[in-house]
């Protein structure tokens, strides 16, 4: 069924019901009011950082999204984009697009204003609702992007080109819009990107939305006594997907806004949180405030608090045996996916399988795995080769992109660009990624992008971006530089040139040295990986030891 009915269940059956709450805690300690009119909990003495939704009134405002496009001539099949920070609107609006039969394209919010440009031209996208931190960055694209007709602004101080998304939503009827849905109807797209560093548009369907669903639900059991701490961005596939074993079992989520330890523990003492996704560098954080007396844990209720699980980058073992000696109670899994197999664990470890920290794991509910060689045939146990995930959560196709479609898919298969190895137990172990896509700290970050923006300074002549290890966030990026002869250029010059980047994308290293190229004119990234990742690993490991 489509994934929209989950939410009229829901709806249906929990109207009064808690569903969604929104925390705050920099609102909270800066004192700054919000501009959203949600229904506060009644008598809340905490304020406007705290902001809560029930199942009736997510229904009906996704009800009002969905009749807002459809008073706009907004049609089954179109695409609309989604520039929201994570907030209490975000679902409803997502869900809204869903309803009126349109394909929702969530957009990073930390895309500049020619990547938001590039994307919603590859995904065809007709309508843009967006919020106050990118009013800059629309305004300098908007005259630039005829397809989209519809530009709506969710916030307060509405700039002149956009429309008055709460106005008008708040004018919009609240029943059930009179659309027919199917499981094989087109529902999201979603960015991905590989070497080249320009994003893909992933097309999924609402069957594979609600695979998502009974993925999440069969790997953590998630029940109605269950609250779900969800901290990662909403436009990406694996929180949101996350958060779907909650929409199939009907039960309550947190969204928190910000990462600091002490926001983590107090809102999973203060909200009863029961499960928390999280990434390695907010693990690797809390667990630094607890050895350096930054927080106490007994100052926090974490009784209830049953699992933890991370995704998004390989995990390092140690990370996990640390975390037991603080929470050995917890339930602990590992999730892999893709964007193309519609985020939460195409392969996880399994709560019963701590003991293999260090895979990826087994194949996930409804999913079957493959490591194949080049000719794409299956490799004996223990060898290494491609990873390929055949299941329901297999995108349609890369939209506008058939190419790398007929690439990417093979008779069912989806072939993950990673390589990797099946234990004797039947485990997999990532070994490499074929892809040059540095994972930090769960964002995607691509060389080329970094490598074309320095080529500009006129003493670079050559360069190379790449990942180097790193124990917090998995990776980071590093800038092979090669001069040009006689020129002088310090680190110090490199950083100040690289600062329109937005700060993600910077170089956190700086080396300069030779950049090798093979006969055909191709980086040859291993020789700078093995040059400089070990001598990486070591000072680090050599540091945390300290």
């Amino acid at each position: 069924m489509p994934i929209t009915e989950l939410l009229v269940r829901n709806a249906a059956l929990y109207g009064q019901e808690k569903c969604l709450t929104e925390i705050n805690l920099d609102l909270q300690e800066s004192h700054k009011i919000t501009w959203r009119e949600y229904e506060l909990i009644e008598n809340n003495p905490a304020g406007e950082y705290r902001l809560e939704m029930t199942w009736r009134v997510f229904d009906e405002k996704a009800n009002r999204m969905a009749n807002l496009l459809l008073k706009r001539g907004i049609k089954k099949g179109d695409k609309v984009a989604i520039l929201l920070m994570n907030c209490l609107e975000w679902l409803p609006i997502y869900f809204g697009i869903l309803k009126s039969g349109a394909v929702a394209v969530p957009l990073n919010f930390r895309y500049t204003a020619e990547e938001i440009k590039y994307c919603l031209e590859l995904s065809d996208t007709i309508a843009l609702i967006f919020g106050p931190e990118f009013i800059g960055r629309v305004e300098t694209i908007y005259d630039q992007i005829p397809k989209v007709k519809t530009l709506l602004f969710a916030g307060e101080n509405r700039p002149s080109f956009a429309e008055n998304y709460d106005r008008l939503a708040a004018n919009s009827s609240s029943e059930v819009p009179q659309v027919v849905l199917s499981d094989d109807d087109d529902a999201a797209v979603y960015f991905s990107s590989g070497t080249t560093g320009f994003p893909k548009a992933i097309l999924h369907t609402h069957r594979s939305l609600m695979s998502a669903c009974y993925t999440e639900q069969n790997h953590h059991g998630q029940t109605r006594d269950d609250n779900f701490l969800c901290i990662p961005p909403l436009y990406h596939t694996g929180a949101k997907m996350h958060w779907f074993g909650s929409l199939l079992s009907g039960s309550k989520a947190v969204l928190l806004r910000g990462v600091k330890p002490e926001w983590i523990l107090k809102t999973i003492s203060e909200e009863k949180i029961t499960i928390a996704w999280l990434l390695v560098p907010w693990a690797q954080d809390i667990l630094d405030a607890i050895e350096s007396g930054k927080v106490k844990l007994e100052d926090y209720e974490l009784s209830q608090w049953r699992l933890m699980h991370i995704g998004a980058q390989p995990v390092p073992p140690s990370l996990i045996r640390r975390w037991k000696n603080y929470f050995p109670n917890h339930l602990y899994d590992t999730n892999y996916g893709l964007s193309e197999s519609i985020g939460p664990g195409c392969v996880h470890l399994g709560l019963e399988n701590i003991h293999k920290v260090g895979a990826i794991g087994v194949p996930g509910y409804q999913w079957e795995v493959q490591i194949t060689d080049e000719n794409g045939c299956p490799v004996q146990q223990g060898q290494v080769g491609e990873l390929r995930v055949k299941g329901p959560g297999v995108m349609k196709c890369y939209y506008n992109d058939p190419e790398a479609t007929a690439v990417a898919l093979k008779d069912g298969w989806l072939l993950t660009g990673d390589v990797a190895r099946m234990d004797e137990a039947g485990f997999i172990y990532l070994v490499d990624r074929k892809k040059d896509v540095i994972i930090s700290g769960g964002e995607n970050i691509y060389p080329v992008q970094i490598e074309d923006f320095l080529r500009a300074h006129t003493s670079i002549k050559d360069v190379a971006v790449i990942g180097l290890p790193d124990p917090r966030l998995g990776e980071i990026t590093a800038a092979i530089i090669e001069l040009k002869p006689g020129s002088i250029c310090t680190e110090e010059d490199i950083s100040v040139f690289c600062a329109p980047m937005p700060r993600y994308k910077r170089p956190r290293r700086i080396i300069f040295d030779k950049v090798p190229r093979n006969p055909t004119g191709k980086i040859e990234k291993p020789r700078l990986r093995e040059k400089y990742g070990a001598a990486t690993l070591i000072a680090a490991q050599t540091e945390n030891s300290l």
